[in-house]
């Protein structure tokens, strides 16, 4: 079992910027691969971010590429997601995932979840 707890939401206007963390206890850390997804209101959930095992490989839909940056430190067995240029249609739950397989993209590709952290951007 790995157990995964986001922080780091929040509320930020438009073009602004947030870090969001996840912190995974229970297991080896830098055994996972992690993955950053969200959802909206009404809307299926929503890849945003993948990273390999050793933190070598990233991957990220071209919605948020240039703006979102995935990174992992896995002696904290932490993994980040900087967000930058912030838009509107970013305002959804973030959640940080794990599973052991390789780089995924959609949702059932992942194991284990954690709570989720909401981040609203306003116009």
């Amino acid at each position: 079992q790995v157990q995964l707890v986001e922080s780091g939401g929040g509320l930020v206007q438009t073009g602004g910027s947030l870090r969001l963390s996840c912190a995974a206890s229970g297991r080896t850390f830098s055994n996972y691969v992690m993955g950053w997804f969200r959802q909206a209101p009404g809307k299926e959930r929503e890849f945003v971010a993948a990273i390999s095992w050793s933190g070598g490989s990233t991957y990220y839909p071209d919605s948020v590429k240039g703006r979102f940056t995935i990174s992992r430190d896995n002696a904290k067995n932490t993994v980040y997601l900087q967000m930058n240029s912030l838009k509107p249609e970013d305002t959804a739950v973030y959640y940080c995932a794990a599973d052991r397989a390789r780089l995924g993209v959609r949702p059932t590709e992942y194991s284990y979840w954690g709570q989720g952290t909401q981040v609203t951007v306003s116009s």
